[in-house]
């Protein structure tokens, strides 16, 4: 099995949603753009990355929004560098269709008194259920790494909320954990780095906004 030395994790820049909650009514979530600030926010984090990869081969995965894609192409990556695969299982959490400012503004308030592991949006998804697609997509992540030429390199091009889910499947995070940490900002990354002991560290921690609350001990 040919793990990769490096899996980085990268959110999107800031996109029209990120500035103006009231984009949502009239354009769907997917087709969000990047902002002249997100784009730049990616650009820098595309030079960090090229550095980062060298010459190296990367295996890239990206969420099928219009943010995403375009997060990536500002990276600026050789194109003969890369394999890249759209992949559904990274999007963004579900909030619905068409989704009315205010009743958006009163379900997140429900959210953050119910806990954003457990509360389903109207028509949408709960974290556990991006949860469970993340751990699917795992699956054929690791498959993939059965593979004896697979790159030294795996990019995700993803979302907060997603990358947060994806590391507490990989490290087994509790539903508290979770529920203590913040998204990182945009074009933020985190990196699983393979270690010599064949066991995956994250180069740098989630910001904590509170103490987890466990209802119990596990481990």
């Amino acid at each position: 099995m040919a793990r990769p030395r490096r899996i980085v994790l990268v959110r999107h820049g800031e996109s029209e949603g990120n500035v103006d909650d009231t984009v949502y009514e009239r354009e769907p979530d997917h087709a969000l753009r990047l902002t002249e600030t997100g784009w730049r926010q990616a650009e820098e984090t595309g030079e960090r990355l090229r550095r980062l990869f060298g010459d190296e081969q990367v295996s890239v995965y990206v969420s099928p929004y219009r943010r995403t894609h375009e997060t990536l192409r500002a990276f600026r990556l050789p194109r003969e560098q890369m394999r890249v695969r759209e992949e559904p299982r990274l999007r963004e959490q579900d909030w619905g269709n068409w989704q009315e400012r205010d009743d958006v503004r009163l379900q997140k308030a429900y959210r953050d008194a119910y806990g954003h592991f457990f509360y389903r949006f109207a028509q949408g998804e709960s974290g556990a259920d991006v949860y469970d697609r993340v751990g699917a997509f795992l699956e054929s992540l690791y498959r993939s790494f059965e593979a004896p030429d697979h790159p030294a390199n795996v990019l995700l091009v993803t979302h907060g909320l997603t990358m947060r889910l994806f590391c507490m499947r990989w490290f087994h995070w509790t539903v508290a954990d979770f529920e203590s940490l913040s998204n990182p900002g945009n074009a933020e990354s985190r990196t699983l780095l393979l270690g010599e002991d064949g066991r995956y560290r994250l180069d740098r921690p989630f910001e904590r906004w509170r103490t987890p609350e466990p209802y119990g001990h596990t481990g």
